[in-house]
């Protein structure tokens, strides 16, 4: 059998292209914003999980511009061996120093960020529990390891325990979840997970990517937000959402990280983060850290759009953040809605199975410190257009 028969037989995205609904790789002619130009017209971006607006934000753009003129484009090898800069320890410590944890690695994604914790942390007699709704990199990282996965209904805390009796006593246990989920914009019941972890000997590991510059402290994350900076092992996060550059990191105690630093193989034979995205995210960092009050126009912001969203006959799901997804229900016409918005002058994104039911799928809205009133009323006033009207 030929290994790309697959290949040849998939038809589901030429299915969607020929029905003209297809929602996918639109390119932008301008950099990230509240608004852009997407394939040459004005959209309002709803879109982008830039929650703190700081991609167009010229101290970050002139850090990038800086960290390239003095270390080029390319580190050209794994922080293990050439490929660690100055900088990159930099950021770690002050990461580490932000959200009170006394050690921080940084990885070149978010995604191998996930990948390589947990392929690092759960050995082959260990167990590692998650959230059904817990973010692909989070699975993949687990089927990376040489552990045994088990899942929870999300945010089913009964379902949870249930899982956490079933495991061996003598195995090691690793619970994981996101803090903030990053298509439904909900929040994990994190006290009780924390609860649980003590009564069954596991440890905790929250993915912060939709967190960081989101809720808690000054944006410190979801263990803040809780005031259970203590009580989680690790807290993973991205630098592409809230820190507008690309890259990821892990912070916990010194010997845990010191561990993952040697034994994760993403990590060690993966090129190391660019100095341009290095140095957008130190800088998003040192913004953030000067100005914890971006963090409160971004909730401020987040609630003027979800009271507006339910004033105009919206079915949204309720959530504290800045995601807030639009149900549509059916595949095919969330794609035609979908649609319909992107040539009104709106960008969303689709939310389809497999990461919504067939029956609940939604259109994820998602919004940033520096969209305006204005704005977000003329994106609500064109959804309420085509969705309800």
């Amino acid at each position: 059998m030929d290994i790309f028969e697959k290949c040849y037989k998939y038809t589901a995205a030429d299915e969607i292209r020929a029905q003209g609904i297809y929602p996918y790789f639109h390119a932008l002619n301008t950099r990230q914003d509240v608004v852009v130009m997407m394939e040459g017209k004005r959209r309002i971006m709803l879109g982008s999980n830039n929650y703190l607006g700081l991609t167009s934000n010229p101290e970050i753009i002139e850090a990038a511009i800086k960290a390239v003129e003095k270390y080029g484009t390319g580190c050209s090898g794994s922080r293990y061996l050439n490929g660690t800069l100055e900088m990159h320890l930099e950021l770690e410590a002050e990461l580490a120093d932000f959200l009170g944890r006394e050690a921080c690695m940084i990885f070149s994604t978010g995604f191998q960020s996930n990948l390589g914790i947990i392929s690092a942390i759960v050995g082959r007699s260990d167990y590692v529990i998650c959230d059904r709704e817990n973010h692909a990199s989070i699975y993949d990282g687990c089927r990376l390891s040489f552990g045994k996965m088990v899942r929870y209904r999300h945010s089913d805390m009964d379902d949870l325990e249930r899982v956490l009796a079933s495991v061996p006593e003598t195995a090691g246990k690793l619970i994981v979840t996101d803090g903030v989920f990053s298509m439904g914009g909900d929040i994990a019941k994190l006290p009780e997970i924390v609860e649980l972890a003590k009564k069954y000997g596991a440890r905790v590991m929250v993915d912060d990517a939709h967190a960081l510059g989101v809720i808690g402290k000054g944006g410190r994350g979801t263990a803040s937000y809780f005031g259970l900076e203590d009580q989680v092992d690790i807290i993973m996060g991205t630098f592409s959402k809230s820190l507008a550059s690309l890259g990821g990191f892990m912070v916990a105690d010194a010997k845990v990280v010191d561990y993952v630093r040697h034994n994760s193989r993403p990590f060690i034979f993966s090129a190391s983060m660019t100095p341009a995205s290095c140095a957008s995210a130190l800088a998003a960092l040192r913004y953030l850290r000067r100005h914890p009050e971006i963090v409160t126009r971004l909730q401020e912001i987040s609630a003027y759009a979800r009271n507006g969203l339910i004033k105009r006959g919206l079915k949204i799901r309720v959530s504290e953040t800045p995601i807030i997804p639009i149900f549509t229900y059916d595949v095919i016409n969330t794609l035609v809605k979908n649609k319909e918005l992107y040539e009104a002058g709106v960008y969303v994104n689709p939310v389809l199975p497999p990461a919504a039911p067939t029956d609940g799928c939604m259109l994820r809205t998602s919004y940033m410190a520096t969209h305006t009133e204005d704005i977000l009323d003329e994106a609500m006033d064109i959804i309420a257009r085509v969705l309800v009207n």
